[in-house]
């Protein structure tokens, strides 16, 4: 997949493209139907299929106050995307500026100046431009002068889980502990990035079990506070089986420790220091918990640590 940035020429297609515009957090099942569908209209026009993308959430601009975590980052929202087998990626910077565009000048400048658009996928409920203004009904509008056509995809939804899928419904599920849940209308499992840092040093000095604090984006999603079992990749691609400890250390800190993604790399001795770590949450273990006392803690650790182990 060639990735294209928002103030740098598009490719001049023969055929045109075939294109589909969202914000794809999580590129959950609902956006690679989106995209599945996106491909074969390419297929069938001989075009190009174009996944147009934003660099950021438009809410963290329109309504920082509010605006939702993120379940992926760019650099993962484009590795996942790259895996569904389209061609291009057009990251569209999403600013002030953007945010305030009239919505048929977005249309002309971007969908049919730079990706030559003959086909447009969006979901049903798909807005932009200043205030939402523009929707499907728009889209289409433009695209009867223009020469492409608007399909509009509605919600989909997943064996087992009630309800359509949405981003807003993933990170209700990953806010609750449900990691199945979640994973399911994910399609994928989640993951999380970050630089291991030095914390406290109490993991090997005081409870016998290092583990590295990984330092993970403000703006991004995670899940509820509790233990859990997963994954750590590290940059090389080796991975280890991790019990994983997302909270604010309750043993510790009454009420004010900071929000922390601790994982225990099971057995692995070693130091992390500084490396970019993939933390991958696949199963919940029980939820934080404020023990009476250092022994009490270290003894569930290390339970933990065998559950996780015994669940590889």
């Amino acid at each position: 997949m060639e990735i294209v940035y928002d103030g740098t020429p598009f490719p001049r297609l023969a055929g045109g493209s075939a294109v589909a515009v969202g914000a794809f957090d999580g590129v959950h099942v609902g956006h690679r139907a989106l995209i599945d569908e996106l491909r074969r209209m390419a297929a069938e026009r001989r075009g190009a299929s174009v996944v147009a993308t934003f660099d950021r959430h438009p809410a963290s601009v329109v309504r920082p106050e509010s605006a939702p975590r993120l379940l992926t980052d760019l650099s993962r929202k484009l590795e996942l995307i790259a895996g569904t087998g389209v061609e291009y990626a057009y990251v569209i910077r999403f600013d002030e500026a953007r945010s305030l565009e009239d919505p048929t000048h977005f249309v002309n400048d971007v969908i049919v100046g730079q990706l030559q658009a003959r086909v447009v996928v969006v979901g049903e409920d798909f807005h932009f431009g200043h205030r939402r203004r523009g929707d499907v009904a728009l889209l289409a509008q433009v695209g009867a002068s223009e020469g492409f056509k608007v399909i509009g995809m509605g919600l989909v939804e997943t064996p087992g889980i009630d309800g359509p899928v949405s981003s807003t419904a993933i990170r209700r599920a990953l806010a609750a502990g449900e990691i199945t849940r979640a994973r399911a209308m994910l399609g994928h499992p989640y993951e999380v990035r970050g630089v291991v840092e030095h914390g406290d040093g109490r993991g090997r000095a005081l409870l016998g079990c290092p583990t590295a604090n990984i330092a993970v984006a403000g703006d991004v999603m995670l899940p509820g506070d509790g233990v859990y079992g997963g994954w750590y990749t590290r940059p090389d691609g080796r991975r280890y089986r991790a019990a994983i400890s997302i909270g604010r250390r309750p043993t510790f800190y009454e009420d004010s420790g900071l929000l922390l993604l601790e994982a225990h790399l099971v057995d692995f001795d070693g130091d992390l220091y500084g490396e970019v770590a993939r933390v991958e949450v696949e199963s919940w273990v029980h939820g934080q918990i404020r023990y009476e006392s250092v022994e009490a803690l270290a003894g569930q650790l290390q339970d933990d640590i065998a559950a996780v182990r015994a669940s590889a």
